[in-house]
Parts: structure tokens; C-alpha cells; sequence
């Protein structure tokens, strides 16, 4: 590089390597590297690309089963759902660049991972979203939280992929650092998954799709950054994406898999025309050579650097068959889509990169991909755990005005319905969309057959910051509750990391027990994990966010109209309640709008009562017994009751509902989220063989009341300990105050 001392440190820094991994690229390469090739190892040795810090814990992680076609390590996961097919699903990050420009950052981050399921050979069919934003007070957040769906709503609209449901929570540790998590599923044959593998020396590589500009440059790099005070000078490292433009590389390259033309295929995503080829090359043994003249463009004067590292959207490398080229060209222009030959297949296992006749690059492609560094970097809890998860009930008023709380926990964003967010959604394009976005998991329709894919993105952060290891096992039984109150059998799982620094042992030691706990529970219930991100680095001033490992599940529905919702749909239906309630107030939302607490411990889950209920749970709605199914988690019992009166797409119920209070405080009763708890409402006729039947089946069940009336009233009665209560609302106030609470908190500037 023939520069100093001095002129390296100050390089290293701007490339966010250390001096350590330096010295590993000059013992890899027996010499110094040149400014593009330092440039190829920052991006593909960034944390981002290499999970440095991830990468020994998450190989703990159960990634097999019978149902499994492909699991981690391509561009998605593939699992078996019959007559020959099998969903591709994943689901990943765009927090940083949505930080920065909330629109092109959450539109950026819908179509990578778009590009990773149409890469395998899917059509994709659904989206959905999982995001975290800080307190609506702040105007910040609320331009923040706008501009991210609109992105959403923008990119996923104009591709014609509807965006069938999500969730959203907010907390001000979120302020500085919002989270854009998007989930893509997609269908295919089983046995036409395309892989990114280079493969057959001598083959042609292709780049096809949109030219080359400087946008996104490092923006993998920044990604595996902590944020400061200077955060929005890092906006040009954020991608400009063009859906339309996307729409027609989805076409061509369905269309090329479709006429058997590609060996393998790979999306440029971060880390643009390094990562793509390099690990293309990585996967099959093989090396590549690039000829960078050849490289559509979008500016004059792009140097070499710029053009491995740029990050501009909807662009694809493809491995052609041999002789084949010509045709892959007729197709690509035929979309009206840049295509250009830039390169081959070899078999030195270089990635070796020409400009002008020139070698500018020339390094061993499995250095790049796979030989990164791998850190154990230490953990150890910080010093302020025990305080947190330390809560004194008896110093805790209990509820006084039952009715005043109820109000004040709807209007909680958190809880409010969210329908603001998915109206500007089209979630019904394509008419695969059976359970719209409301309940709790979405529906779509496999066409061709009679079954049914449902999904969901869950994850509680404030049970992860008071114990990381539950707060992960109670994430995967909720997936999984709440693709078995859709009717779904649990198939599969992606996982989408965040966490703050892992340089910090605090923040590793989460991430470190987040993972146990998603490795027990996944295994407890047989939930394969066949892809997933890690998003490390989401601290700002050293202040991070609450460790948040969000999970997206699929299920399998058999019988499509077996499909299940979480609104009361007949009058006279009776109420019944699975599972039983504690005195779980620790980490609820009740105990931070009422009491302004993040405190106590997470609720008790037991995976073999937890595995109980849903199976119980899936056989009764799979024989036709049940008229709803909610499962009972956030806000707590008196929340889910009224979520099933109003949550509905055409009309609103009433219900009138009596609880015992036994031992247990009366917030606790209404407000507690105790795991393990599902909502049903069926017919009076069927009622006392269903109660029969979970008491064989070791279920805890009651009936607890009666659908019907313009009226929500729950009545507690006194208890061993404690005075009983009273909830009684018009249906259309707490319908009111929940359906209206987020987008009046929007609408404040």
C-alpha cells in the first residue's frame, strides 16, 4: 500500500478493521493489500457479513428435521410443505440505513429480502414486518415510524407482494436506534431450489439487472457500527431502491430457472459484487474472474473500489451453463433489463478482479467468504441484572379503577391496533390472502392445492432485558401459540437478531443466553431454524437497545378452510379459558403505562405444559370445535377478551365475562401475561365434551363467559386475599380507544 505507520491506523479505522485482522489479509495474501482489496476484506470481514462475534454460538442452533429442503447458509430456508413443494422463507435487518433515511432504508430492506427468496427459484407471496420505534411524544420518531412504512408500503405495493401482517412495539431505548425487521416467504418445487454456487470452470458469469452507482458504499461496513451524534452524515451510504425495476429482475429471473439456463444465482445484496461472487465462488470450491469494463453503470469515472463495493439495488450475478450465454442475455434485455458477460468461472480459487486490462483484486475467494475472524469475546451479566428483575409486589398498588386501567392499556401504542400501519399495506393483491392482517398470524392460500401457509413475527424485548434466556423461550412459544391458534402446525423458523455492542460482555452475555434459549425451545418443540441475521451494533452513545431476537415462524395449515381467527363470531358463543393465571405482572405492559416499571421477572414457561396446550388446542380447531381461537400474552387476560370483541373486520361483540380471583391480586388477574393461556369461544352445545377433554389432556380450562351484548364486563369476584372488581365498558368505547389510540398519537405534531 506503501504508506505509513500513521496513513494504515487512520485507513484501518475507516474501514472498521482492526490491526490484528490487517495483519491476517497480509499473511493471506504475502503482501500488503491495495485500497480495493482492503476495501473487499472490510466489507465481507465486517460483522455484518462474516458474524465474527455470532458465528460459534449460532452453530448451537438446531437447523435439521424432516421437513427441511434447505437451511441456513444460502440466500433463504426452504421447508417441505407436500405435493412437491416447499416454502422459502427468511427474514432480515435494515435498521441503521432506516435510522438514517427511514423511507429508502425500510424500502431498501423489502427488497433484499425479496431478492433472497426469488434467488432460490420462489415466487414470493407474502411480506411481513417487525418493527420497534421509540415513544410517540417524541416528533423524531414519529417522521421515523412514517417514513419506514410508507417505504414498506411503497416497495411491497409496487411489486405487487402483499404485506399480509407484522407487528410493532415502541419504547424509548428505541429512540436512536428503530429496528426494520421484513420477513419474505416464498413458493417453489422442492426440487427446483436454485443455490448461489459458482460451479463448472469455464462457466460464464453474468450480471444482470440495474447499472452500478455509489450508493450504499460500506454499507455493510456501517452497519456493523455503533451510531453517535453524527449518524446522518452516513447518508450516503444508504441504498436508493426502484421496485419497478425489481419487479421485472423477479420476472427474468423466473423465467431463466424456468428454461434451465443457470448453474447459480446470487442477489447483490451488502457487500454488492464482492460478496456475490466471492461467495459464489466460496460455496462451490472454485474461484472467478471479474472484468470490471464490462460492469453496467450508472456514473462515469467509478473506480474499481467503488464498483466491488457499491450496494446498488436490484442487481443479480448469475452462473450460466455454458453456451447458454446468448439466450440468458435474450431474456434479461427482453425484461428491459442491463445484462452484461463479466466474467468467468475458474479453477484457482481466486477471486481475481480485472480493470482495463489490468489486475486490480486478486484474492482466494474462500478468505473473503469464509476465513474471516471468529471471536469468543467474553460475557458476563451486567452489574444492574439482579436490580431489574427484583420487583416487590407488596410495595405495588393493586388496580383501583378496573376500568380507567383497561383504557389506559389499549391506548398503550404497543397494543393499540395497528391499523394505521397495514391499511396503507395491499394485502390482498395476488388473492392468496386468507387472514388479513389482526389476528394473530396471517393466512395465505397455496394455490394448486388446499392448503395453507400461516405466519408471524414475535418478540417481547422488555422479557429479553430481564432475562434473556426466557425472554427467548417465551418469544418461540408465542410464535408457535400463535400459528396454532390460526390452525397451523409449527414447520419452521428464521430469526432476526438485534442487540446492542458485542464488544461490551454485557451484550454478548445476552446474546450468548438469547441463544441457549431459542436453542432449547425450538428443539423442545421441533421447530427447525433454516435462516436467520444477526444485527449487532445497534447502540448509539453507548446506549443500546434492549436485546430483541425477533422470530418469524411459518405454519402448515392441511385443510385451508380450517384456517382460524381471533375474533368472537356468534352471539350466544360460550367463553372458555385454557391454561392458568399467575402472578405474572414482571416485564407486562400494564406494569409500564400504569406504573411506569420495566422491572421483575419474565412469566414462568414450562415447554412440556406450553406443547401441551397446543397440541390440545390445534386438535380441537382441526375438528371443527371452535368458532376462535387468541392466544393470551400481551396486556394480559382482560386485553385479549377485548381484542376478541373488536378486532373483527365486520362487526364488534360484546361479552360478558365473570373471573375468580383466589389468591392472586386483582392487576395480576386482568393485566398479568402468564404464558400458556389461549382464549376459545364455540358453540354452548359442545362446551362440557371440550372440558372434558382437556381435563384428560391435563389442560387447565374453564368456561368464563358468554359472547353477545353492546356491553364489555368482566367481573371479578372477591378473592381469599383481595376485594374484587369490576370492568364495565360500551363495546364502542373500548373499541374507540383501541382502534383510534396509535394514529392519534401519529397525528400530533
Amino acid at each position: 500500500m506503501n504508506t505509513n505507520t500513521a496513513d494504515i491506523k487512520d485507513l484501518l479505522a475507516q474501514h472498521n478493521l482492526t490491526e490484528d485482522e490487517f495483519k491476517k489479509i497480509v499473511d493471506i495474501l504475502g503482501r500488503e493489500p491495495n485500497l480495493t482489496e482492503l476495501g473487499m476484506f472490510s466489507v465481507m470481514w465486517s460483522e455484518h457479513c462474516s458474524y465474527k462475534s455470532s458465528r460459534v454460538h449460532l452453530k448451537k442452533l438446531p437447523t435439521t428435521g424432516p421437513r427441511v429442503v434447505q437451511g441456513p447458509g444460502e440466500n433463504a430456508g426452504a421447508v417441505d410443505i407436500g405435493d412437491g413443494l416447499c416454502v422459502v422463507f427468511k427474514m432480515e435487518s435494515h435498521n441503521h440505513p432506516s435510522f438514517i433515511e427511514p423511507y429508502q432504508g425500510a424500502a431498501t430492506g423489502v427488497g433484499g429480502i425479496l431478492r433472497d427468496v426469488f434467488t432460490m427459484g420462489a415466487r414470493p407471496i407474502a411480506l411481513l414486518d417487525s418493527l420497534r420505534f421509540g415513544s410517540l411524544d417524541s416528533a423524531k420518531n414519529r417522521h421515523l415510524m412514517r417514513g419506514v412504512v410508507a417505504g414498506i408500503a411503497g416497495y411491497g405495493n409496487c411489486m405487487g407482494v402483499p404485506t399480509v401482517g407484522g407487528e410493532v412495539r415502541f419504547d424509548d431505548i428505541y429512540s436512536l436506534n428503530p429496528l426494520v425487521n421484513a420477513f419474505c416467504l416464498g413458493v417453489a418445487h422442492k426440487d427446483k431450489i436454485f443455490l448461489g454456487t459458482a460451479a463448472g470452470v469455464g462457466n460464464p458469469v453474468i450480471y444482470f439487472g440495474s447499472k452500478t452507482g455509489r450508493d450504499g458504499i460500506h454499507g455493510a461496513t456501517m452497519a456493523s457500527d455503533a451510531f453517535d451524534d453524527d449518524s446522518d452524515q452516513k447518508r450516503p451510504t444508504v441504498q436508493v431502491g426502484d421496485p419497478f425495476q425489481e419487479k421485472l429482475l423477479l420476472e427474468a429471473c423466473l423465467e431463466l430457472m424456468a428454461n434451465d439456463l443457470l448453474v447459480g444465482i446470487q442477489d447483490m445484496g451488502a457487500a454488492g459484487l464482492t460478496s456475490s461472487s466471492c461467495e459464489m465462488a466460496s460455496r462451490a470450491g472454485n474461484g472467478m474472474e471479474l472484468d470490471l469494463t464490462h460492469v453496467p453503470r450508472r456514473e462515469p469515472g467509478m473506480t474499481p473500489y467503488e464498483l466491488m463495493l457499491s450496494e446498488s439495488q436490484e442487481r443479480m450475478l448469475m452462473v450460466a451453463q455454458a453456451g447458454k450465454e446468448e439466450e440468458c442475455i435474450r431474456i434479461c434485455r427482453k425484461w428491459d433489463l442491463d445484462v452484461a458477460v463479466v466474467g468467468k468461472v475458474t479453477s484457482d480459487g481466486l477471486l481475481r478482479v480485472i480493470d482495463q486490462g489490468r489486475v486490480v483484486a486478486e484474492i482466494p475467494a474462500k478468505s473473503l467468504a469464509d476465513d474471516g475472524p471468529r471471536y469468543e469475546r467474553p460475557y458476563s451479566p451486567p452489574p444492574y441484572q439482579e436490580m431489574l428483575t427484583n420487583l416487590n409486589y407488596d410495595s405495588m398498588p393493586d388496580v383501583k379503577d378496573a376500568n380507567a386501567a383497561l383504557l389506559s392499556v389499549l391506548a398503550s401504542p404497543t397494543i393499540a391496533s395497528k391499523r394505521w400501519v397495514y391499511e396503507q399495506y395491499d394485502h390482498m393483491v395476488r388473492t392468496n390472502t386468507l387472514v388479513r392482517p389482526g389476528s394473530d398470524a396471517a393466512v395465505v392460500r397455496i394455490k394448486g392445492t388446499n392448503k395453507a401457509v400461516a405466519m408471524t413475527v414475535d418478540c417481547n424485548g422488555r422479557y429479553c432485558l430481564l432475562h434473556p434466556y426466557e425472554g427467548t423461550r417465551l418469544a418461540v412459544a408465542e410464535a408457535a401459540r400463535n400459528l396454532v391458534c390460526s390452525g397451523a402446525e409449527p414447520i419452521g423458523l428464521t430469526d432476526c437478531l438485534n442487540f446492542g455492542n458485542p464488544e461490551r460482555p454485557d451484550i454478548m452475555w445476552q446474546f450468548v443466553l438469547a441463544i441457549e434459549g431459542l436453542k432449547d425451545a425450538c428443539e423442545h418443540f421441533q421447530i427447525p431454524i433454516v435462516s436467520g441475521n444477526v444485527s449487532f451494533y445497534n447502540e448509539t452513545n453507548g446506549l443500546s437497545i434492549y436485546p430483541t431476537p425477533m422470530l418469524g415462524m411459518v405454519g402448515l395449515i392441511d385443510k385451508a378452510e380450517q384456517a382460524m381467527t381471533q375474533w368472537f363470531r356468534h352471539d350466544e358463543d360460550a367463553i372458555i379459558l385454557l391454561g392458568k393465571t399467575r402472578d405474572d405482572l414482571g416485564g407486562s405492559e400494564y406494569l409500564k403505562v400504569m406504573q411506569h416499571r420495566e422491572q421483575g421477572s419474565p412469566p414462568l414457561l414450562n415447554l412440556e405444559t406450553e406443547k401441551a396446550l397446543q397440541d390440545f388446542v390445534l386438535t380441537v380447531i382441526r375438528e371443527g370445535l371452535v368458532e376462535s381461537a387468541h392466544d393470551c400474552s400481551d396486556g394480559g387476560l382482560a386485553v385479549a377478551l377485548a381484542e376478541c370483541c373488536v378486532s373483527g373486520p365486520d362487526v364488534r361483540r360484546g361479552a360478558v365475562v365473570k373471573l375468580e380471583l383466589g389468591a392472586l391480586r386483582r392487576d395480576a388477574l386482568l393485566f398479568g401475561e402468564s404464558s400458556s393461556r389461549v382464549i376459545l369461544s364455540m358453540r354452548p352445545d359442545t362446551v362440557e365434551a371440550l372440558l372434558s377433554r382437556a381435563a384428560d389432556a391435563g389442560i387447565p380450562a374453564g368456561r368464563i363467559g358468554t359472547v353477545g351484548g353492546d356491553r364489555f364486563i368482566i367481573d371479578v369476584a372477591k378473592g381469599r386475599l383481595n376485594e374484587g372488581c369490576r370492568i364495565d365498558l360500551p363495546i364502542d368505547r373500548v373499541w374507540d380507544r383501541w382502534a383510534h389510540a396509535l394514529e392519534e398519537q401519529l397525528r400530533h405534531e
